[in-house]
């Protein structure tokens, strides 16, 4: 059986990957997101559990041992993610680290004979890089653009955004993070990782691991990784899912770790000590006095307002991307990042040749760091256009390092006054205008380390002021960078616990969580003063309707009948497939109330059909009947369908109406659509506060729920001691905790006879039987 779950995964993937329209059949906006003909581009998500009668059959058959295998496959998929996720990682960041070195080595070796012949041949690198990159995203898979994380988020949230999480999304998110990354772009690829895993996981259908799988690949952080798909990406959240979360992490970690291992000796090129965002500061400052509380507060103001300064210029400059710019077409976008491309290498390698040089310091062997470094390593003090050996370009050694190490530069120890106020301000300036532009770009583009990169600037150019004045020698200039690298990443992103995580995990330094956490909270509430996060906001941009942790405030004066779409169209129990294909072809309606009627002829809604299950019915024909009358009995008929006809691939556009094609006669036929709707749809009274409507949607997970009147008697009531279970220890059976009252009538409720039980149930088991007009 194991077999046939993979299996299912890779006709998945193929059936994923062929729905997937090109770029030329279908048109995409600025942020990479495939249009449907109808222009919708998103559409609302099942994860409620549809038990209707092909689910009981195959929960009937189910046994304990089936039980414990279907866990057991559950965890080997969550193993399979961490695997695929962590070598996903390792390749990505092995292929950068070897680009950004050969192109760094071959650009150092070329300006001791050639300033020009140098910057032509590093111009023309990141070109190339660039350039494939913005073409794998235009012609191949357009839906790998951006971070993906806000789609990510949309899709745990009940959205789905067709094409995200396809196998050539995965392809051109991979290939195309090389590119943009290696390339010197200002952007990272933290965001298209958690992307990445999510689209490994979709392939076997558990994305929240995907998602922590990815955080985790990307800092080295696992348990980072959990708290972020627990508090950024996830809606709604289980015990279960949470150990197979925190497991898939760990998994990551040690894949991650093991590959580190094998590269140690050298055998992986200029991976030297790898493109993961880790930075070991435990020798730097250990302790705070509470004089330094007042300059990290000012981090965390200066954090928010830089923070919402950028969410701000990013949202109106991929606005008009969107509507301007994209709009004419995918040359225009190969264009654009070319021209970002040539832009950025124009600094990055122009400014430094302005800054003057600066005398290397006395060696001090206890921290172990060589002035200058040898050329095309990694490192701090870069010797750049200096006319001295023992002297370094501070300027250079900010832009002419990968990111990551740039970081390590920023917040290394024991390297006080390597870095002057004017380079910082002057990095600071230019990167931040950088970052700006070049997200939104069509290529794979993370915030995370560019966001590291802007605060720990400024965090640092704060330290140098704070190193000054206090005259103290026990204060790291290296210290108040990683408290701006929070306190950005916290006014730009808004997350709290799992960044405040994720930076102890990546510094290995837990002294300095309390001042992490103080920067978090300022810079978090700075920012929200002004707008929402990063996430919030692109997801806005790109039309995601996201359902926030809170119901606005108007909603408590607004009940469900105000909400509620007046517009309602039902189907009878059983309806002529012509009726049926009329309805979906004259709306998009996803679902539809099934109405029956009692002895009395009182109208009794009896569930709730789905659009893609009517389809499935439409597909087979397997269920047409000549006779309008309902079935009358339980045969062999009901189980022609399994759970998985049902189940639409992941991110794919699925079947439409128009894929099906019905002969005159097929239209004439009949449906008894008792055995396929969901019989138990969620119910709220007419007049419930849309506050409450909204908690109990986004908690559980819906798509729809019907809104009645209010109920004219009850039946029963509920109680907590009424769910509890206990186990009858003479039959080995489970029954439910019996009240005292009950208790009192269990006999009776024995000898009721079943033709009376069958009468009162409300649900499809009485209808399947026997129907009130028969």
């Amino acid at each position: 059986m194991l077999s046939n779950h993979l299996q299912n995964g890779i006709e998945t993937a193929k059936m994923a990957w062929s729905r997937l329209p090109n770029a030329d059949d279908e048109a995409t906006d600025a942020v990479g997101i495939a249009k449907k003909s109808d222009e919708s581009s998103v559409e609302s998500l099942d994860y409620e559990v549809i038990e209707n009668f092909a689910y009981w059959e195959e929960q009937a058959q189910r046994g304990k041992l089936y039980v414990w295998y279907y866990v057991v496959v559950k965890w080997f998929f969550a193993l399979l993610i961490g695997i695929g996720t962590g070598l996903a990682a390792v390749f990505i960041n092995l292929s950068v680290e070897n680009f950004a070195g050969w192109k760094f080595e071959l650009t150092f070796w070329l300006i001791q004979k050639s300033y020009v012949v140098g910057f032509l041949v590093y111009l023309l690198i990141n070109l190339v890089l660039v350039y494939s990159s913005v073409c794998i995203i235009t012609q191949f898979a357009p839906a790998a653009a951006g971070s993906g994380i806000p789609e990510i988020k949309g899709y745990l949230n009940g959205v789905d955004i067709h094409g995200i999480l396809l196998f050539r999304t995965l392809i051109g998110k991979v290939f195309g993070s090389i590119g943009s990354v290696g390339g010197g772009l200002a952007l990272g690829k933290e965001g298209p990782l958690v992307h990445t895993g999510a689209c490994i996981a979709s392939l076997l259908g558990q994305v929240t691991c995907g998602c922590a799988a990815g955080v985790a690949a990307a800092f080295r952080a696992p348990v980072g990784g959990v708290l972020f798909a627990l508090e950024e990406v996830t809606s709604w959240w289980r015990s279960q899912l949470m150990w197979r979360v925190f497991f898939t992490s760990a998994v990551v970690a040690v894949v991650v770790r093991t590959a580190m291992g094998w590269c140690g000796s050298g055998i992986c090129g200029h991976f030297g000590s790898g493109g993961f965002i880790i930075w070991d500061i435990s020798g730097a400052q250990d302790d705070y006095s509470f004089e330094e509380l007042l300059p990290m507060a000012v981090i965390g103001v200066i954090g928010g307002l830089l923070g919402a300064l950028f969410n701000q210029l990013t949202f109106h400059i991929a606005y008009w991307r969107r509507n301007f710019l994209h709009k004419r077409g995918n040359r225009v976008k190969i264009y654009e990042a070319c021209l970002v491309s040539l832009i950025t290498s124009l600094i990055s390698f122009g400014l430094p040749l302005l800054r003057k040089c600066t005398p290397c310091p006395e060696y001090d062997p206890k921290s172990g760091i060589e002035c200058p470094r040898a050329p095309g390593m990694y490192g701090n003090y870069v010797n750049f256009y200096c006319s001295k050996d023992k002297e370094y370009n501070d300027l250079a050694t900010l832009f002419f390092n990968t990111q990551d190490d740039a970081i390590r530069n920023l917040f290394s120890a024991k390297t006080s006054h390597e870095f002057s106020a004017q380079s910082l301000l002057t990095f600071l300036v230019m990167f931040y205008t950088l970052a700006v532009v070049t997200f939104g770009t069509a290529v794979p583009a993370g915030q995370f380390v560019p966001g590291i990169m802007i605060g720990s600037t400024y965090g640092r150019l704060v330290g140098i002021f704070v190193v000054n004045f206090y005259k103290k020698l026990n204060i790291e200039e290296g210290t108040y960078a990683l408290l701006g690298a929070a306190s950005f990443l916290g006014g730009s992103m808004r997350m709290t616990m799992s960044l405040c995580v994720i930076m102890v995990e990546i510094t290995n330094n837990l002294k300095l969580l309390p001042l992490i956490m103080l920067v978090l909270l300022i810079s978090k509430a700075v920012g929200d003063a002004f707008n929402e996060g990063l996430y919030e906001e692109q997801a806005r941009l790109k039309n995601i309707p996201l359902l926030g942790s809170r119901p606005v405030y108007e909603m408590r004066r607004m009940t469900a009948k105000e909400a509620c779409g007046r517009r309602v169209i039902s189907f009878p129990r059983v309806v002529k497939v012509a009726d049926v294909v009329s309805i979906l072809q004259s709306n998009k309606h996803n679902g539809f109330p099934v109405i029956d009627h009692t002895r009395s002829g009182e109208t009794l809604v009896i569930g709730l059909m789905l659009r893609s299950h009517l389809l499935v019915l439409l597909q087979s024909k397997a269920d047409f009947q000549h006779s309008p009358l309902p079935s009358d009995s339980r045969g062999s008929r009901f189980i022609r369908h399994s759970l998985n006809e049902f189940v639409k691939p992941a991110s794919s556009k699925g079947m439409s109406i128009d894929d099906i094609h019905l002969s005159s006669d097929d239209l004439e036929m009949y449906i008894d659509l008792a055995p396929f709707l969901n019989p138990s749809p969620y119910i709220v009274p007419e007049d419930m506060s849309l506050t409450k409507v909204y908690n109990l949607f986004r908690q559980l997970g819906l798509r729809h729920i019907f809104v009645v009147p209010r109920p004219s008697h009850v039946i029963g009531l509920i109680t907590r001691k009424d769910l509890l279970i206990e186990e009858n220890e003479d039959s080995g059976t489970m029954e439910l905790q019996s009240t005292s009252v009950r208790a009192r009538h269990r006999d009776k409720r024995l000898v009721t006879s079943s033709e009376e039980s069958n009468s009162e149930r409300p649900l499809l088991n009485g209808l399947l039987v026997r129907h009130p007009s028969a």
